[in-house]
């Protein structure tokens, strides 16, 4: 039994600095960089291509809408055709960073992951992206949501994702980060919840209904002492119930 554990990283920008990402490499298993459209900036893509390299932790691109100001996590209404240039143009960006080391996957961020979870037409603008630059890069989305179905009628290879601290609705999509009871506060429910979804391949949703699941990956987060402590905690447990944490 194996997983992936993947992290969104590369968020600093300017004079900003976000997240804890050198710690974090030395845990997870795939790194989405942001590519400077919702955070991220060249110096930033650049230092987080090399510190992934260095920990031999897979690379991918963590493309999103072009809103710095709302961290790529507003809603906003482009075309297919507007959506897939800027997948191209996001991945082209890091990929430059790459030394010709072939992108290992690609993340939609923010309100892009969630619309096209829900939305079958921006999903597969998103894929078509991506199949334009490299058909062999994967698509990390959302288990059972349209950028799943979008990668396999695309003919994209795919990877299944979970999180680790947010709550889940009956139909499979996640609690919108609005509402109070969106995260996952305690981590002994939030391991045991990991665990189960990749052993069991199930997971219990905010009314109590049981959500069939397949992980290949699960998000975590490490914007903090406290979220890196959860990650190291998630990676710990994984390992003693004989999962092994890899790239997928």
């Amino acid at each position: 039994m194996k997983i992936d554990l993947n992290c969104d990283l590369g968020e600093s920008f300017g004079r900003y600095s976000l997240g804890m990402d050198e710690q974090v490499l030395a845990v997870i298993t795939s790194a989405n960089i942001a590519c400077g459209f919702h955070a991220g900036d060249p110096e930033v893509m650049q230092k987080t291509v090399a510190l992934a390299h260095k920990n031999q932790v897979a690379i991918g691109a963590h493309p999103g809408f072009p809103d710095l100001v709302g961290f790529g996590r507003r809603k906003m209404q482009l075309t297919p055709a507007a959506v897939q240039a800027d997948i191209i143009y996001q991945l082209g960006a890091l990929q430059a960073f790459c030394g010709g080391t072939p992108l290992h996957h690609v993340k939609p961020h923010g309100a892009l992951y969630n619309m096209a979870a829900d939305d079958l037409t921006l999903a597969t603008a998103i894929c078509n992206g991506i199949a334009s630059v490299d058909p062999s890069t994967s698509l990390i989305g959302l288990a059972n949501s349209n950028l799943i179905k979008a990668a396999r009628q695309v003919g994209l290879p795919y990877a299944q994702e979970v999180f680790a601290d947010r709550q889940y609705l009956p139909n499979g999509r996640l609690v919108p980060r609005n509402q109070p009871n969106a995260m996952i506060a305690d981590e002994d429910i939030a391991v045991q919840r990991v665990l189960r979804m990749v052993k069991d391949h199930v997971v219990t949703a905010v009314d109590g209904s049981e959500v069939s699941i397949i992980p290949d990956t699960i998000c975590v987060h490490g914007d903090g002492p406290k979220a890196l402590a959860f990650v190291k905690r998630i990676h710990a447990a994984l390992i003693e119930n004989q999962v092994t944490v890899t790239a997928f």
